[in-house]
């Protein structure tokens, strides 16, 4: 890794954790320029470069992804919401949020994808979701850990391409997984633990701040889900709860770990799709 690329790594370390601190804020350019410590006239353009996206649409992305999970997962009102993922007043919010996941907030709140799994019986859900048993071999990862909200690991995700983006060590067939260590009914949402992962080849060798990571090699449960991030809580109580306690099958010694089949920088979230691995005993 050369100086330079070591050197826009770091400086746009700064700028993601600025914007995810204080995305309930109005975010300039000019101060985010300031941040990364380059000419404001250039920055935003090589941000593009290393991430795939423009900076406005990583700020629209993170904060309707954050109030999505608001809706999903609070009685937060919808003035709240908007408050505290950085919009002006409800009329805005309410335009954006609906023109990007296809509902107005306070009807996401009670007709989103999360819904599904409270509105039906245990047989439609089944017939909806064909779990598939998948044999799956050691998987090697390169990686960093994340602590805190799950809804949150977008940040290491964002780190992690960025660092491989700056190294050139990106290849389009490159798979994404979130690895999930804690239970977050049980865990204190700041200690939950996971990680960020691109799996790769047995000669990749990870250089800081990248991690060795390996994915156990055994047989898995597998729930493919389609929606957006926010909503996947519900998918998990209904695999968990309703699934394996019905299944004959017991839960593997290893965390959970989910795939990511498509991107959430060029997806609609209500087409994103996830396959989430559920670790079965032998």
């Amino acid at each position: 890794m050369t100086v330079r690329q070591n050197n826009y790594e770091v400086r746009f370390d700064r700028v993601l954790a600025y914007i995810y601190e204080h995305l309930d804020e109005d975010l300039d350019l000019i101060k985010l320029a300031e941040i990364a410590c380059l000419s404001p006239y250039h920055w935003h353009r090589i941000y593009r470069g290393i991430y795939g996206e423009s900076i406005v649409a990583t700020v629209k992305r993170l904060r309707l992804h954050r109030a999505a999970g608001y809706l999903a997962q609070t009685d937060m009102s919808i003035e709240r919401v908007a408050n505290k993922t950085g919009y002006p007043n409800v009329q805005s919010f309410t335009r954006i949020f609906k023109a990007e996941y296809g509902l107005p907030p306070a009807q996401y709140r009670h007709r989103g994808n999360h819904t599904r799994f409270l509105q039906q019986t245990m047989n439609e859900v089944i017939e909806m979701y064909d779990i598939k048993i998948r044999q799956v071999p050691k998987m090697k990862t390169a990686s960093l850990s994340h602590t805190g909200s799950y809804m949150n690991i977008g940040k290491a995700f964002d780190k992690l391409f960025g660092t491989l983006n700056t190294r050139s060590q990106v290849t389009p067939d490159m798979r994404t997984i979130g690895i999930y260590y804690d239970d977050p009914e049980v865990v204190p949402e700041n200690e939950l633990r996971s990680r960020a992962c691109v799996i790769v080849d047995e000669n990749f060798k990870p250089e800081a701040p990248l991690q060795e990571e390996e994915v156990a090699a055994g047989s898995y449960a597998v729930l493919t889900y389609k929606g957006p991030y926010s909503d996947m809580l519900a998918a998990y109580n209904w695999f968990y709860g309703e699934w394996l306690t019905q299944s004959g099958h017991e839960a593997g010694d290893a965390p959970v770990f989910e795939e990511y089949l498509n991107d959430p920088r060029d997806t609609v979230p209500a087409e994103l799709l996830t396959d989430i691995y559920l670790p079965l005993r032998a």
